[in-house]
């Protein structure tokens, strides 16, 4: 008969055992959050080499304009109502129609081991402004000053800009010069002086040009027609719409189509104003060319279920001893778990050179040969090893579907936790925890 003491004494070396194992599973956190650090660090570097190119082929790039500005006289009398003083502002107007057609081609620069998504964009710029209506806000016409008028493209990256500008403006074409004149609506871009606009009154004043640009990740534009309609299409395979606006789009493996029309009704900007400045970069839409092998987000995802990886190893290895009254000593626990941590650093490693899939399948690969060439030692037991194999097959093959999962892994993680507390509590039902102590 199994007495108190042997029973409290069974009790301890059970509950000795468990501790130390929690202890071992805490310490072999830190290796996993250093990981977490590496995989911070190599983002940051990845970050820098993205940044590196894009300096100098072109940055992100947006597209506004073109925009009409007309300087007016703003006639103001002295306190003393003797004399006058006349102050130069401004008033803008929009296109009637702004029409965008182009090809975008992309492809990958390297910076060491890091790839870049950039692109040459050759496009066509058409449409037409209406003439100019001052009477709105009951300005004069001789303090309209339409010899001063301009139009203004904005360009974000004017690095980018691979050949000459030839606006067509009201059937003559005029050059461009570098600058913005309107730094408080566009800060960066093309102007174009317009001569003797008032001449033009009734005239169509149809505009069109060709822009070849340069640039990295992301093409956007301003919606800055009464109607704005833009046409693009580009043989890249993972393009990303993104900003205010979603167009209709055809995506195949040979590239992609996209088109979107956007009414004057559907962002907040008027078509003419004076004074305050509107905000039109909540209306900016566009294109990202996307890198859907994402390897630092995939691997930093693992990292974060090392905690999960280490747990239930440990509890095979711990269920093999009180099952098979076998014996693991915790230096072998600790063996154990540094090799589980080493996965991690083997999948960044490996996944900078030849992906994630390949990465994830080589280092899982040697990571359970390694335990499971280990377990064989310690335990010296085919059918044991055996266990210890299949569950860490198991185990890596389903953390990889949690990865692939995004959408559905916490419903996935939490069916797989729901499985293992089942398996845990079928398998020890039946397990005296005292007389376990008590052999032990």
């Amino acid at each position: 008969m199994t007495t108190q003491n042997e029973k409290t004494a069974g009790k301890h070396s059970v509950m000795l055992k468990i501790t130390v194992i929690v202890i071992l599973i805490m310490v072999l956190l830190l290796p996993s959050l250093l990981i977490l650090e590496l995989v911070q660090e190599r983002k940051q570097r990845q970050t820098e080499a993205i940044h590196e190119v894009s300096s100098k082929w072109g940055n992100d790039q947006i597209i506004c304009g073109p925009v009409l500005t007309v300087p007016y006289l703003e006639y103001t009398k002295t306190r003393n109502n003797d004399s006058a003083m006349y102050t130069k502002k401004y008033a803008y107007f929009l296109p009637e129609n702004l029409n965008i057609s182009g090809k975008v081609n992309s492809s990958i620069r390297y910076r060491g081991i890091f790839e870049v998504a950039v692109f040459n964009a050759d496009m066509k710029f058409s449409g037409k402004f209406n003439f100019p209506d001052f009477t709105k806000w009951n300005i004069p016409e001789h303090l309209i000053q339409w010899n001063e008028a301009f139009l203004t493209l904005g360009i974000s990256d004017m690095r980018g800009i691979k050949e000459s500008i030839n606006f067509n403006w009201a059937g003559q074409t005029i050059e461009c010069d570098p600058g913005s004149m309107i730094g408080n609506f566009i800060n960066s871009g093309v102007t174009i002086k317009i001569n003797n606009l008032a001449a033009q009154k009734e005239m169509p004043l149809a505009y069109s040009f060709n822009l070849v640009l340069n640039g990295s990740r992301n093409l956007s534009f301003a919606p800055l027609g009464k109607e704005t309609v833009t046409e693009i299409s580009s043989p890249w395979k993972d393009p990303k719409f993104d900003g205010a606006f979603l167009p209709k789009r055809e995506i195949s493996e040979t590239g992609f189509k996209a088109s979107w029309k956007i009414l004057h009704l559907n962002r907040n900007i008027p078509q003419q104003w004076i004074n305050e400045m509107p905000d039109y970069y909540s209306s900016v839409f566009g294109i990202t060319f996307f890198m859907p092998a994402d390897n630092y987000l995939k691997s930093e995802r693992s990292a974060k279920y090392a905690i999960l990886f280490i747990t239930l190893t440990f509890l095979v290895f711990f269920f093999i001893e009180i099952l098979n009254k076998l014996r693991v000593h915790p230096v072998q626990y600790a063996l154990v778990g540094l090799g589980l941590c080493l996965f991690y650093l083997l999948l960044i490693s490996l996944s900078e050179q030849i992906g994630f899939l390949w990465a994830y399948v080589i280092a899982s690969i040697g990571i359970i040969s390694l335990i499971v060439l280990y377990a064989a030692s310690v335990f010296k037991n085919k059918k044991v090893v055996g266990i210890v194999a299949s569950v860490l097959i198991l185990l890596y093959s389903y953390i990889y579907v949690l990865l692939q999962l995004e959408d559905y892994a916490l419903l996935m993680g939490s069916l797989g936790l729901f499985v293992v507390l089942a398996v845990i509590m079928y398998l020890s039902r039946k397990v005296n925890w005292y007389e376990l102590g008590k052999e032990n």
